[in-house]
């Protein structure tokens, strides 16, 4: 039996990923969560075979969530997903040491061989990513500028991108509001924007967001 942790801020997103997995009998859904922290908890409170993780959470968001869960323990498999494709997204999922990366459209039975292929040992990328990689056609990481930004940098910066304050971004994050201006203000810097209006356009550009996350 395959132990499964789903993680995903949206009801409907967890609520249909997890009619597939109760199909299949060699899955047993232990655990569901809202954010990075929540799926933290899970983990240490009964460690999964595999995670299957949103990116664009609340809180520390899915990439933290990956590396801290990873800390924690060895034997257990993050896939990471996500509705955008493009890099630095699936650079950092991997980089953070997810097994995995899938689109958020992906097919229920591409979405089944993910997970048995991860817990297998073997990585796995969705379809399209993984040809686009084969054939050269990715853009290379260096092409985006969020790829410069750190995993932290990187939460803030979506965050930002979508709307959130800096109040209510620390509060997520249990840091003070000076640490999240430090970040922006870096953030800032490196993207060479000037302003969180400037730090929305750049990121709809590269397509780390959609118009439906605003």
């Amino acid at each position: 039996m395959i132990k499964i942790i789903l993680a995903d801020d949206h009801d409907l997103v967890r609520g249909g990923i997890r009619r597939i997995l109760d199909d299949v009998s060699d899955f047993k859904v232990v655990g569901e969560a809202k954010n990075g922290e929540d799926t933290v908890k899970l983990c240490r409170k009964n460690p999964p075979d595999v995670v299957l993780m949103d990116v664009n959470m609340p809180g520390i968001g899915g990439l933290e969530a990956t590396k801290k869960i990873l800390r924690m323990s060895e034997n257990t498999r993050v896939i990471c997903f996500s509705a955008q494709k493009e890099n630095p997204i699936p650079s950092q999922v991997m980089s953070a040491g997810a097994y995995g990366f899938l689109t958020k459209d992906a097919e229920p039975e591409e979405v089944i061989r993910a997970i048995y292929k991860v817990h297998s040992g073997q990585k796995y990328l969705d379809n399209e990513i993984a040809h686009s990689i084969a054939m050269g056609v990715l853009k290379p990481a260096d092409e985006s500028p969020f790829n410069d930004l750190s995993t932290r940098e990187l939460n803030i910066a979506l965050q930002l991108s979508r709307g959130k304050r800096v109040p209510d971004i620390a509060t997520e994050l249990n840091i003070n509001a000076k640490t999240v201006n430090t970040y922006r203000y870096r953030m800032f810097k490196k993207l060479q924007v000037e302003n969180d209006v400037e730090l929305t356009h750049l990121a709809l550009r590269y397509k780390l967001i959609d118009t439906n996350a605003l």
